[in-house]
């Protein structure tokens, strides 16, 4: 109650106090993702992940997040291709089970836009990325969501036939809805 307080009074005093968001509702979260293969859109998610978040709208610059995906929780939405999904030339869940994507900073871009500048690391393989995302209350919710394009190549998934970008398009575009409480 006090969060929802600080809340409103921030908005109607334009006031610098506002709630700090922290915990992920796991139920009204979600992590998916599109690829194309052959031209044809090819939808899936990951059913579980894990995300610690701190974040603070008018004070964007003090957030952190990091974000655990356990990839053998793949759904392609095909239980043959999400066992081989889960294989060695393609993410290789024995040796590599969790991607992960930890915040270096936050930024806002105007109005209910953002940006984090973190790591992704999938494969043991690390890279800079850019994360744009939008931040919206929803009662006494804040709901994060954005796209990031990954490229598989960069990662090392979808080794062997599966490389050709004419048969398994490199960019998969990877959508996060997350939905998170006020800190108590």
């Amino acid at each position: 109650m006090r969060a929802l307080l600080a809340l409103l009074f921030a908005a109607m005093a334009g006031q610098a106090a506002a709630a700090v968001f922290n915990t992920p509702v796991v139920d009204k979260s979600s992590l998916t993702f599109v690829s194309r293969q052959m031209g044809v859109a090819v939808a899936g998610g990951f059913d579980k992940f894990t995300s610690q978040i701190s974040f603070d709208p008018l004070k964007p610059e003090t957030g952190k997040a990091q974000i655990d995906v356990v990839l053998s929780s793949i759904d392609t939405g095909n239980g043959e291709a999400n066992d081989a999904v889960k294989g060695k030339s393609w993410f290789d869940v024995r040796e590599y089970p969790v991607a992960t994507f930890v915040s270096g900073s936050l930024k806002a871009l105007g109005g209910n836009r953002y940006q984090a500048t973190g790591r992704l690391t999938i494969k043991g393989k690390s890279r800079d990325v850019v994360v744009p995302f939008t931040a919206s209350p929803s009662g006494f919710t804040l709901v994060l969501e954005g796209n990031i394009p990954v490229l598989r190549s960069l990662y090392g998934i979808g080794e062997g036939a599966w490389s050709d970008p004419s048969v398994l398009a490199d960019e998969v575009q990877v959508h996060f809805h997350l939905t998170l409480d006020a800190a108590k």
